[in-house]
């Protein structure tokens, strides 16, 4: 596979209509997904030589997700600032061009504002998955 942009990894929201649309949430310049599983110890004293061992297919998994950039004033972020100030769990898409798309529903941990007198105005935004996550490879 060939190198990436990072311009092309994208955070969509949902806009709650029916078919559902995503939007992608503007002003993003930055933004990770990080995919997170905690093992389950099934460590006993019969365990080869002491190693500690994890039982398959359990532990809590979960998806966080954080971005950052300029503040756009956009449709996007009106949408985030009604979810979160309603405490909303509402589901987004996570673009990753030439990998895939990860969906679902997410909490709005934190969305922040800030800036500099001499710079633009910025966002973040953390979310933290709700339920459960599906992966669409790309095609």
């Amino acid at each position: 596979m060939a190198g990436q942009k990072g311009r092309d990894v994208l955070i969509k929201i949902s806009d709650g209509g029916t078919p559902e649309m995503f939007v992608t949430v503007a002003g993003i310049r930055t933004s990770t997904f990080d995919l997170e599983q905690k093992g389950v110890d099934a460590t006993s004293m019969e365990s080869p030589g002491g190693w500690r061992e994890l039982l398959a297919g359990a532990g809590l998994r979960y998806m966080r997700v954080r971005g950052r950039g300029p503040f756009k004033d956009a449709a996007s972020d009106a949408r985030l600032r009604a979810v979160f100030l309603a405490g909303e769990l509402c589901r987004f898409r996570l673009e990753v061009p030439d990998f895939g798309s990860f969906t679902g529903p997410f909490q709005i941990a934190q969305l922040s504002w800030g800036g500099t007198h001499d710079g633009e105005a910025t966002f973040s935004i953390d979310l933290q998955s709700a339920g459960l996550i599906s992966f669409e490879a790309a095609a």
